[in-house]
């Protein structure tokens, strides 16, 4: 059911020609995580899930799909083939140990939150091509010692 609810948003979205940063304008929630929603990797309330499909004029049979918590991170094949995403999983193949050391000597031991997390996605005009910022801020976890 999740790809079908992800086609369905997606086509009413684009049939009532709103972008997502319309949608971030309705329900006061950023863009990306909109995004996220769309694609079952976020939970809405079910007034969010109300407003959002309201807009998108779907049924609101459909709150209970996007007010359950998803199963997350199940991009499918493991390597990415789309272009855009790949390109993510080729910067971590190159910058993610580099990223790692760089982190851990000026925080210590531990990660970077992906649940008290937040991702930006800015247009940078540029004469030599526009560029795309992608702004990654998460809490640091420090390992637990015991």
């Amino acid at each position: 059911m999740t790809q079908a609810i992800t086609e369905q948003l997606l086509k009413a979205k684009k049939a009532k020609g709103i972008t997502f940063t319309d949608l971030e304008q309705l329900l006061g929630r950023d863009e990306v995580w909109i995004a996220s929603l769309f694609y079952r990797q976020s939970t809405a309330s079910p007034e969010e899930a109300e407003k959002l499909l309201t807009a998108l004029g779907l049924d609101l049979s459909l709150v209970d799909e996007l007010t359950t918590p998803p199963v997350k991170g199940c991009l499918d094949p493991v390597i990415p083939t789309d272009p855009l995403i790949y390109r993510f999983y080729e910067i971590m193949q190159v910058y993610g140990l580099p990223l790692k050391d760089v982190i851990q000597e000026k925080f210590g031991d531990g990660i970077m939150s992906a649940i008290d997390f937040t991702l930006d996605v800015d247009k940078v005009e540029d004469p030599k091509g526009d560029r795309v910022k992608v702004t990654m801020c998460g809490k640091f976890l420090s390992y637990k010692k015991w």
